[in-house]
């Protein structure tokens, strides 16, 4: 199972900016590309940088928009994470706009 999750997730999903990507792709239309350099454009990095879990580690911490491993501290995690993502890139998602709806909060 390990193997058919690591092919799937391509870009290495939240190691990296794969999630990210794919989000952009999905929610925009976006070819891959496209969805790649948007992605860079707002994390402010470069295009190689979205592929590197050392650079891409510290650029989640530092926008609080999760990790894989998230430790104990202040980072956000799941809901949280999701809604930061969703102001950074400038995207709607499900999930998040079903929490603030019900909830009447807001990110």
């Amino acid at each position: 199972m390990a193997i058919v999750h690591s092919q799937a997730s391509g870009m290495g999903g939240v190691r990296t900016a794969g999630d990210l990507v794919a989000r952009m792709q999905l929610a925009k239309s976006m070819r891959l590309n496209d969805a790649k350099k948007y992605v860079a454009d707002k994390l402010g990095v470069g295009l190689l940088d979205l592929t590197d879990e050392v650079v891409m580690r510290e650029v989640r911490e530092e926008l609080d928009i999760s990790t894989v491993y998230m430790g104990y501290g202040a980072a956000s995690r799941g809901i949280e994470a999701k809604a930061n993502i969703a102001k950074l890139l400038d995207i709607e998602i499900n999930c998040v706009e079903k929490f603030k709806n019900k909830t009447g909060m807001k990110f």
